[in-house]
């Protein structure tokens, strides 16, 4: 997964991006970033600055970075960062950071969307002995089981993802708790936000949830190259481990609030995102605002969609101050 996704025929090392193959929330429509914008001056607010970083983990091609910064208001100073293992593209706004690792000590919103769902997993299998054993991959896809899982993925497993029946199957989270803690431990003061597919214990996929998408539609995963590979976020296991960071992060600066989770849709509803059509009446008296109010509730509407990017969890961390009750 790491080679085929980041090694040098990886798939995000190639021009297109991922805009070229699936559509994320960014790309479904620009009130996404308006909406992260007004979360960035809620962050402001909640720090007592009028100088704020953004953090934009796993940025792409700087679409997000560029959304945000064309929607907040005058007045507000924002240190841009993409952090990002591709190249720097041609053309992003030249305010923006480029950096393959998110920045120590700053203050401010580290905002990682779609990011997590892409740091390389190991994926287990139990055995019809029950033992539960590694899923070895070749290059074209071709599968065999292998060692038995011991140590500290074992010791994930028994914790987050029980595995009893044979065939059943799991991700190991390890590797993406351990980068979600990293990146929270940068932030001096702020919020962490990671925003993903996934699910807690309790309610976890009886054979995972690793697949591969190309050109907008699922494939088989071939860690080839020639596809994304992806797996939803175990996101309550990633919250125990950022809320550990975020503690130690805030030291000397204040208490960690503790994580909290919402759905996309909640979380854009507090940001003022709805997808209510607007009243017929405004169709008779001005229908150019009519037409454009409906197709802003379109856009909106695909955003908070249940069964689609609705669904998505927001995991989110204060650091060092107290966010909880953000947009009520």
């Amino acid at each position: 997964m790491e080679s085929a996704l980041y090694g040098p025929e990886g798939f995000y090392r190639r021009t297109e991006g991922p805009a070229g193959h699936f559509r994320t929330s960014v790309h479904a429509s620009p009130l996404f970033a308006a909406a992260v914008g007004r979360l960035l001056v809620a962050t402001a607010e909640a720090l007592e600055t009028d100088e704020i970083a953004l953090v934009d983990m796993g940025a792409g091609r700087g679409e997000l970075l560029t959304g945000v910064l064309a929607a907040v208001p005058d007045g507000l100073a924002v240190r841009p960062y993409a952090v990002e293992r591709a190249a720097r593209p041609s053309r992003p706004d030249p305010r923006v950071e480029w950096t393959d690792r998110p920045p120590d000590g700053v203050r401010g919103l580290l905002f990682a969307n779609e990011w997590l769902d892409n740091i390389p997993v190991d994926v287990a299998e139990t055995g019809p002995d029950g033992t539960v054993r590694y899923v070895l991959v070749a290059p074209d896809g071709t599968e065999r089981p292998g060692a038995p899982v011991e140590g500290p993925d074992a010791e994930w497993l028994a914790r987050w993802w029980p595995m009893t029946e044979p065939g059943a199957r799991a991700e190991i989270g390890r590797t993406r708790d351990e980068a979600w803690a990293a990146a929270v431990a940068t932030l001096d003061r702020g919020l962490a936000v990671a925003v993903d597919y996934a699910h807690v214990r309790g309610d976890r996929p009886l054979f995972g949830t690793l697949t591969g998408f190309r050109d907008g539609r699922e494939v088989r995963p071939v860690p080839d190259g020639s596809c994304d590979i992806t797996a939803h976020v175990a996101l309550d296991a990633c919250a125990a481990a950022g809320g550990s960071a975020g503690t130690k992060g805030a030291e000397g600066t204040g208490s960690c609030a503790g994580s909290f989770v919402l759905s996309q849709r909640e979380a854009l509803r507090r940001l003022g995102v709805s997808g209510e059509r607007p009243p017929l009446s405004l169709a008779t008296a001005d229908p150019a605002s009519y037409v454009r109010a409906l197709a802003t509730a379109g856009e909106a509407a695909e955003l908070t969609a249940r069964g689609g990017l609705g669904d998505f969890g927001w995991l989110m961390l204060p650091v060092g101050t107290a966010l909880r009750d953000w947009p009520a």
